[in-house]
């Protein structure tokens, strides 16, 4: 599930649609999930749906929108988790504007996921949590009653005995782009 529903408020402009080293974020970022192991993928839209879409429509996804996408990022995820097809497994939450997470981790989240059994699975960087989280559907239900003022952290609150800590060696799971400053951050970053 790629959330790419925000405004792009702190940023001034569709920081999705931004250029990202020969394509856009969105396409990198999208290119990134294409390339791991996961089944299949969903993306969240919103603001600038149409020129996002345009961007990767030929690529193997689906689509939903979210029409409450001004309300913040849990509104997107709850709009992906009733978008989730029955049968899925797990959810994936990939933020849209991390497009330097790249498929190796995402496969490390998800070969945990798969080994451990847990629930909810987290890549740490030093000891900091970040993103993509992946959060198995037996939680669908709690996920899309979560109180908008805690968001996520709610349900990681709440289960704390169904979670595991997948140790990564990049620092890109805490990266996602706001501003400008974080835009020129991730144009150098070297360790993708």
């Amino acid at each position: 599930m790629i959330l790419a529903a925000g405004e792009s408020r702190r940023m001034g402009e569709a920081k999705l649609l931004l250029p990202f080293k020969g394509k856009t974020i969105i396409e990198t970022i999208v290119g990134n999930v294409v390339k791991s192991n996961v089944d299949k993928i969903l993306v969240v839209l919103g603001s600038e749906k149409e020129k996002i879409e345009e961007k990767i429509k030929n690529l193997p996804l689906e689509f939903a929108f979210n029409p409450d996408y001004r309300s913040g990022m849990l509104s997107s995820v709850q709009c992906g988790f009733k978008a989730l097809a029955k049968d899925a497994q797990a959810a994936l939450i990939i933020l849209g504007d991390q497009p330097s997470v790249s498929s190796k981790v995402i496969d490390k989240i998800i070969a945990a996921y798969k080994k451990t059994g847990k629930g909810i699975v987290l890549p740490v960087y030093k000891k900091e949590r970040g993103h993509p989280v992946l959060i198995d559907t037996k939680y669908r239900e709690e996920v899309v009653s979560l109180s908008p003022q805690l968001g996520l952290r709610e349900l990681v609150y709440n289960r704390p005995n169904d979670i595991f800590e997948v140790k990564v060696r990049t620092s890109s799971i805490l990266c996602d782009i706001d501003d400008a400053e974080d835009y020129r951050k991730e144009l150098e970053r070297k360790n993708i």
